[in-house]
């Protein structure tokens, strides 16, 4: 069985009112249409039926004596006859039986009585009772007629008829010219109240268009600039109070993001200078520690372990400091240094270091033949992937195989990856869960694409939408032989730092299959 097609429905509101008036418009017209035409055909048809009661049985009487009235003497036989109507039908009916039957066509009942009349017809005129009252009757040789039927002197029945014809052509014609009236009304009242309900909500329109702008803002972080309010009108209509309620709200989101960014300037510069300030005394103390491990005299083993920790635990300190530093001022929007970079020569390096760190892994490598390039921070982008590299090592077993894969990718194949639905967020290179952060990557000159991809267990799913956010760990999925903890702060640097060089970065896991894919635009590189 096939569905039941709906009708299209008008989608905006100006397009539900213009249609909403013109069917009522419509309705109204139909209304009154039938009205006209129900009351035209009933006056008429009482006209007719009133004629018809003038007329009497004179005409079927003379039918039966040859055109002579009964007790009509006076010379004139045809006097009464000659007055009635062209069209005038009559018939004398005897035991149910039609015995006699005329029709007037020119006006002179002489000139042509005769009419054919089918079986049919004759049951219908037996059919009329003879209660002197009109009735409808259709004789398939004359149409529609207006009969009545009166018992005569002889016990037949006389049957007297007008047509239907003049009246029903006066109902079609009436029915006509109102159909041109009200569809041309209705075209007209189409267009004129589209164009009224447009210029009436004009002011609506007005929000509707700074809430789409206030929508195309980016209020996540950063200094936020409200559009200009939306005009206000009459605060007593609808459209009033919805643009000055949408004024008033605006205004409340505001001062909302206007505090935000103050209380987020308030900790980062309060995140640059507790890092700044510990720098010295954390070196301090990693100083002290490792001093006193070179003293020459003996030392207790347990004040050698002490030691031993301290200098550790200062060192990890010292480093987890310094990465919140570099995200204070990357947050801060502290440019970095900008050169050629060699991706090629710094994906060789950070996986011989990471080989050195873990042997337990197996390590590959897909390059391409031609060394890739992009404007960067060398130091900074080494540091991603080593983080990449170490995230790869540390939450994934002994014996996982990663792999690092370098490709370039021209903007054409950017945007048609990107209308595929490739690197985003709904999915990735292998299909599962992805994560995306940063802007999109992409110039004139093409994209590099830096990806690594572990065959381990994959990132825990309530961990994947903020996995890209500071402090974020996972340390139930270290090896059981991995020593030490981050403190989750290496894929928000990661972000952070792809972010700064224009890129972005995507993670796709699932059980058995990981990728973080780093996108960074190739652009124009200067040596100096």
């Amino acid at each position: 069985m096939s569905p039941v097609r709906q009708l299209p429905r008008p989608r905006t509101l100006r397009a539900r009112l213009t249609f909403g008036l013109v069917v009522l418009l419509a309705v109204s017209c139909a209304a009154v249409g039938l009205a006209a035409v129900v009351e035209l055909n009933g006056f008429l048809t009482q006209r007719l039926d009133e004629q018809l009661a003038q007329v009497g049985t004179r005409f079927p009487e003379s039918l039966e004596h040859k055109g002579v009235l009964p007790d009509d003497h006076d010379g004139d036989e045809h006097g009464d006859t000659r007055r009635l109507a062209t069209g005038t039908f009559g018939a004398r009916l005897l035991n149910g039986r039609v015995t006699h039957k005329g029709l007037i066509r020119s006006g002179d009942p002489s000139a042509d009585l005769d009419v054919d009349l089918t079986t049919a017809d004759r049951a219908r005129l037996a059919s009329v009772p003879a209660d002197g009252r009109p009735h409808t009757v259709g004789l398939s040789a004359l149409g529609d007629y207006r009969v009545v039927a009166s018992a005569g002197r002889d016990r037949d029945v006389l049957i007297s008829g007008l047509p239907l014809e003049p009246v029903e052509a006066t109902v079609h014609r009436l029915e006509l010219v109102a159909g041109i009236v009200f569809g041309l009304a209705l075209v007209v009242t189409g267009v004129a109240g589209a164009l009224w309900v447009r210029w009436s909500l004009r002011p609506l329109s007005r929000v509707a268009d700074t809430a789409t702008r206030v929508s195309e803002l980016p209020l996540a972080s950063g200094v936020v600039a409200l559009p200009a309010r939306a005009p206000e009108t009459d605060p007593r209509g609808e459209v009033g109070r919805v643009a000055g309620a949408f004024n008033r709200m605006l205004g409340h989101v505001e001062d909302a993001l206007t505090k935000r960014h103050a209380s987020e300037e308030r900790l980062r510069s309060f995140a640059a200078d507790a890092s700044h300030e510990l720098r010295t005394p954390v070196a301090s103390v990693r100083g002290h520690a490792e001093l006193a491990l070179l003293h020459p005299g003996p030392v207790p083993a347990e004040v050698t372990r002490a030691l031993e920790r301290i200098a550790a635990e200062s060192s990890r300190m010292g480093e987890m400091v310094d990465d919140l530093l570099l995200l204070a001022r990357l947050d801060a929007g502290r440019p970095l240094e900008r050169g050629p970079v060699d991706l090629t020569r710094l994906v060789l390096d950070a996986v011989t270091d990471a080989r050195a760190a873990g042997p337990g892994h197996r390590w590959t490598l897909d390059l391409p033949e031609e060394p890739v390039t992009v404007p960067g921070d060398t130091y900074r982008l080494h540091q991603v992937l080593a983080n990449l590299l170490a995230n790869a090592r540390l939450h994934t077993p002994t014996g996982t195989k990663v792999t690092v894969t370098l490709e370039t990718e021209t903007a054409g194949e950017v945007a048609r990856m990107a209308a595929d639905g490739d690197s985003t967020s709904e999915g990735g290179e292998v299909p599962g869960t992805g994560t995306e952060t940063g802007t999109g990557a992409g110039t004139g000159a093409g994209t590099a694409r830096l990806s690594v991809h572990d065959d381990g267990p994959g990132v825990p799913e309530e961990l994947r939408p903020g996995v890209f956010e500071r402090f974020t760990r996972a340390e139930h999925r270290r090896r059981p032989d991995a020593s030490g903890g981050g403190a989750g702060l290496g894929l928000s640097i990661v972000a952070a730092v792809v972010e700064a060089h224009g890129g972005r970065v995507v993670l796709d896991s699932r059980p058995g299959a990981t990728t973080f894919t780093v996108l960074l635009p190739l652009g124009e590189v200067s040596s100096g």
